[in-house]
């Protein structure tokens, strides 16, 4: 029998972690909110070493946060991008954020979108996507990425979204450390741990 429903829930953790934020005027700060808010993820054992938050592209309001739950909810789509765009069209009642009579809005995540995200990113609305650690970090670790073209960040300025990577890199990639030393489960498509 197939269920009616399937439904995800966000950790309780994220509501204080954004409660006194409204806005975050520059890049480089709104990276490391969504850094922090993935190191968070780690230590609270509420997922994988991903968040990604959506962002009014001007304003820098922020919209949605979403981390990482695959592990912790045992649906493989739940990656922090996933989240972030399903929470924000959602909230916006929407499931087009590029829709006319909005602003625009744009997705940071501390490490580039997978092959899965990278394919969901065109179709969120979005307007621009901001990253922090790279596909590589991310496979240093054991992660599987997926089949993702070389040229992704191209793909996306072809179709009219702005793409700015590595900002604040290195300590997206201290998280992905920290996630790997502490034993963190390193899943993959083949359904084993690296």
């Amino acid at each position: 029998m197939q269920p009616e429903t399937i439904t995800f829930s966000l950790p309780l953790w994220i509501q204080e972690f954004t409660r006194e934020i409204d806005y975050i005027k520059d890049i480089e700060e709104r990276t490391k909110f969504v850094i922090e808010a993935s190191r968070r993820n780690v230590l609270e054992k509420t997922g994988g070493p991903f968040a990604a938050a959506i962002f009014e592209l001007e304003s820098g309001k922020l919209v949605s946060l979403g981390v990482n739950l695959v592990t912790n909810q045992g649906l493989s789509i739940l990656h922090g991008e996933i989240v972030a765009i399903s929470v924000a069209q959602a909230k916006l009642s929407t499931y087009d954020l590029g829709n006319q009579n909005l602003v625009q809005h744009e997705l940071v995540t501390s490490t580039e979108p997978c092959a899965m995200c990278l394919g969901a990113i065109p179709w969120s609305g979005v307007t621009r996507v901001i990253t922090s650690a790279t596909d590589y970090d991310a496979r240093q670790i054991g992660f599987d990425e997926g089949a993702k073209i070389a040229d992704w960040t191209d793909a996306l300025q072809d179709r009219g979204i702005e793409v700015l990577t590595e900002i604040n890199r290195d300590r997206a990639q201290e998280v992905l450390d920290l996630y790997a030393q502490s034993s963190g489960e390193i899943y993959n498509s083949r359904g084993k741990s690296d």
